[in-house]
């Protein structure tokens, strides 16, 4: 009986070893989820490198050769004041959302629509750093997004 119970503790254990390994291993304090402190955005679901807030700020700000249009020239400053209705809001979204959308539309994954068409011909030049910044930032911002469950 207390070889079984031997086992059952140790396979307890290193389950229990693991989901806290999997948690991340360094607190808040050791500067793990202060992306807007540290000027860096944590590690991407996309599969990105860390981005900077800053070069994302001034790529946003930056014309893009293939239409001669920056990301702030639609969706406005900040990403909160689009000049069309139809343009989503980018301040405050998710990084992740953000780079995920970005690296659809550079691989042409997401198209079929003016909007979308214009969006992969913008998108189609970044590199996964460019778009990790770009993510870094506009995830840093303070968001104007609203729920829209009671718009209507």
């Amino acid at each position: 009986m207390s070889r079984a119970m031997t086992k059952t503790s140790m396979t307890l254990l290193a389950l229990a070893c693991l989901a806290l390994s999997a948690c991340g291993g360094k607190s808040e304090s050791e500067g793990e989820g202060h992306a807007a402190d540290t000027g860096h955005a944590a590690t991407s679901s996309a599969g990105l490198p860390d981005g900077s807030i800053e070069a994302g700020k001034q790529l946003a700000a930056t014309k893009g050769a293939a239409t001669g249009q920056a990301c702030v020239d639609c969706h406005g400053a900040e990403g909160n004041a689009p000049i069309d209705a139809t343009y989503p809001r980018l301040g405050g979204q998710y990084a992740d959302y953000i780079a995920h959308a970005l690296q659809a539309y550079r691989d042409g994954k997401r198209a079929g629509s003016g909007t979308t068409d214009l969006m992969a011909t913008q998108a189609k030049g970044l590199t996964d750093q460019q778009i990790a910044d770009l993510a870094a930032y506009y995830g840093s911002v303070q968001g104007q997004l609203v729920d829209l469950k009671d718009a209507y």
